[in-house]
């Protein structure tokens, strides 16, 4: 300390060595496996750049990012003294490379998408999929014709919504008497914009069917459409055969979890779990690929080694690892191949694959590799809630694990395995609820308030018993008795609705619904702060995570501002940051009500009168006496109003109001992307 205080200058030169080693140790990047995991986690960036522009790039403008990007990449290959240039290059070739995908999937997809509303007419179709909906099941038809629409102008993919009952399934060619409207878009700005995402699916009509649909005569279509709708078909009876064994309580369940088919699961259990935090369960993904290849690997890997010649001359972990492959890719194909089972298949089979080819299964590479290859092959999940939360959950899952394995201490004995196996089960529940938190308040604004208890409790009922039926019943099948797996397995989610159920009677409300919304700056924060676990090590992890969570808090907590959206529906949603939000309907609308406030605790009806609430810096007159119903809101500064005509022909809006009494006006943005045509005014 003196020596510094009288300026030795070799004691600068140490401490300047010493700060150019610690920068060195952080920037090499190159000698570990973070880089593909910078470059995949720039590639989602660079998606969701696309997807959130006000305009559509042009390809000369893409091109233009990706040809300088690629030049800087390929350059600092060869100026290995300079590994901040690296990092710098990888992040831009893995965004320029996210907007490339982007752009691609946008001008394949470019459809027949209906401009306006069309019906009643006749709609011949073959049924791909019947997903469950809150008003009856829901068809996706592969379409044949519709009545007045010539062959250019026909969707050739639609969604209806069966409000009696069912008598059609998956590979049915049907005609159906239906009502159809373009893909709807937010109900409110910043709201879910399933527009964007039916344009990416290839969806282009959603409507209802009048009546019931009926089955034709015409057969299947010939090709890989062909190949689809048999596959439909027979995940389909599958699902039938599973509930009808099982029965109504957990069939349902039994029949998501074995062939993702959904629309068996009861509204009530389905809100059970979800209120739980067990939803999960729902979506196949990583855990339950996981038990799928790890029993097929055990399995294989077991009856090769008890045949002595074959274990004595090749190394039978190689044939029991392509046969998890192959297991798995079974069970991808079977469930419905969503875009978490792609992740989670894309992981096993990169680890299955490092046994073929004698490497090391690189976690952190593995779920690099993952997301490049879901973004390359849908750019638009990454705006999804189950990309973000499939990812967050798994990534955070790895960085946890591996510093707990370099730091923990390893004991034998069966008591040291019990006991880190119950340790194990707490931390993965506590990781996973803390990493998928943020986006299900983001996305919902709701989190579950018991759900570590609820994963705690039931997810080793899961990993021993619900699992190993279902293996169970596989195995059996060939022999004619897997109704007994089928049985048990149907047991053991009677138990896993048992704790959701009895998980949420232990709060007076089972989820927790913040009373200001999330902005989008604090989520960004929140996964720089997930991004920061993954890539760093030791304290400067752990400090890095800590800035930007706090980070993340302030800016939410700091957003003290007072929003009126009013939707398609009719109402107006209140959310002022002090109390939960709140609904005030003030006339019977057409159109849809955000998913953001579904189901809000607090309600009020201003249908056909006039009401006046004071919000915030502000007060809120609404009419619903005169025609056209409207709203007027009024600071000391300004006053700002609505009319339904505006919400009507426009799409939803919002009022935001700052502190000081600034009153400024949103709309749902339209006509700049192509997925979001503007709305055309209906004749009167």
């Amino acid at each position: 300390m003196d020596a510094l205080e009288h300026g030795d200058p070799r004691s600068r030169k140490s401490v300047a060595a010493r700060l150019r080693r610690a920068v060195g140790r952080l920037l090499q990047f190159e000698a570990r496996e973070e880089r593909p995991l910078i470059f995949a986690f720039s590639m989602a960036m660079g998606a969701a750049g696309y997807l959130v522009m006000p305009m559509e790039p042009s390809w000369a403008t893409v091109i233009a990012l990706c040809g300088p990007a690629l030049m800087v990449f390929l350059a600092s290959r060869r100026i290995w003294q300079a590994p901040i240039l690296m990092i710098a290059a990888t992040v831009l070739i893995g965004a320029a490379s996210g907007m490339a995908a982007g752009k691609t999937h946008a001008t394949v997809s470019a459809g027949r998408t209906i401009s306006a509303p069309i019906g009643p007419v006749l709609v011949e179709g073959w049924v791909a999929a019947v997903d469950p909906g809150d008003k009856g099941p829901r068809l996706r038809l592969d379409v044949h014709a519709i009545g007045g629409l010539s062959p250019d102008q026909t969707p050739r993919h639609i969604r209806l919504t069966h409000r009696t009952r069912l008598e059609v399934s998956p590979g049915r060619f049907v005609r159906c008497w239906g009502v159809l409207r373009p893909p709807p878009g937010p109900a409110i700005p910043g709201d879910y914009d399933f527009r964007r995402q039916a344009y990416f699916d290839g969806l282009h009509a959603v409507g209802y069917v009048q009546g019931r649909c009926r089955g034709g005569a015409l057969g299947a279509p010939g090709g890989v459409n062909s190949l689809k709708l048999d596959l439909a078909a027979k995940r389909r009876r599958l699902a039938e055969h599973v509930h009808s064994t099982i029965g109504p309580e957990s069939g349902g369940i039994a029949a998501a979890l074995i062939s993702g088919d959904r629309s068996f699961i009861p509204p009530e259990h389905r809100d059970a779990l979800r209120d739980a935090g067990l939803a999960h369960l729902l979506a196949i993904s990583g855990l339950h690929l996981g038990i799928v290849g790890g029993i097929v690997f055990a399995l294989v890997f077991r009856i090769l080694v008890l045949i002595e010649p074959l274990a004595l001359r090749m190394p039978v972990k190689k044939p029991a690892a392509m046969a998890a492959i192959i297991g798995t890719a079974a069970y991808l194909v079977l469930s419905g191949a969503s875009v978490s089972t792609q992740r989670a298949f894309v992981m096993a089979a990169v680890v299955f694959g490092a046994i073929l080819f004698d490497r090391s299964a690189l976690s952190f590479r593995s779920l690099a590799i993952a997301m490049i290859a879901i973004i390359i092959l849908a750019p638009a999940s990454v705006l999804s809630p189950g990309f973000q939360m499939s990812f967050a959950a798994t990534g955070a899952l790895i960085a946890v694990y591996a510093t707990w394995s370099r730091n923990r201490t390893f004991q034998t004995g069966r008591l040291a395995r019990w006991r880190f196996a119950a340790a194990s089960l707490v931390v993965t529940s506590l990781v996973a609820s803390a990493a998928t938190a943020p986006f299900a308040i983001y996305h919902f604004d709701r989190v579950s308030a018991t759900g570590i208890i609820a994963n705690l409790l039931a997810m080793p009922v899961v990993s021993i018993l619900t699992a190993p039926a279902a293996a169970l019943s596989l195995i059996l099948w060939p022999i004619g008795l897997s109704d007994v797996g089928l049985h048990l397995f149907g047991w053991s989610l009677d138990l896993v609705l048992t704790i959701a159920i009895w998980t949420n009677g232990l709060a007076d409300s089972p989820t927790w619904t913040p009373h200001a919304a999330m902005p989008a700056a604090t989520l960004a924060l929140c996964v720089a702060a997930l991004f920061a676990l993954c890539l760093l090590r030791g304290w400067s992890a752990l400090s890095g995570v800590a800035v930007l969570v706090f980070g993340a808090g302030y800016l939410w907590w700091s957003d003290a501002q007072t929003t009126l959206y009013w939707a398609p529906d009719g109402a107006v949603y209140v959310a002022d940051g002090i109390a939960p939000p709140y609904k005030i309907t003030v006339t019977d609308g057409d159109g849809l009500g955000p998913l953001k406030f579904d189901d809000p605790p607090l309600s009020q009806d201003c249908t056909g009168r006039r009401c006046e609430v004071a919000i915030g810096p502000a007060t809120l007159a609404l009419n619903g006496v005169d025609d056209p119903p409207a709203l007027q809101v009024r600071t000391q500064q300004q006053t700002a109003g609505l009319t339904w005509p505006d919400i009507e022909t426009g799409g939803g809006a919002a009022l935001t109001v700052t502190p000081d009494g600034v009153i400024s006006l949103r709309r749902v943005p339209c006509g700049n992307r192509p997925w979001a045509p503007c709305p055309k005014p209906q004749a009167p």
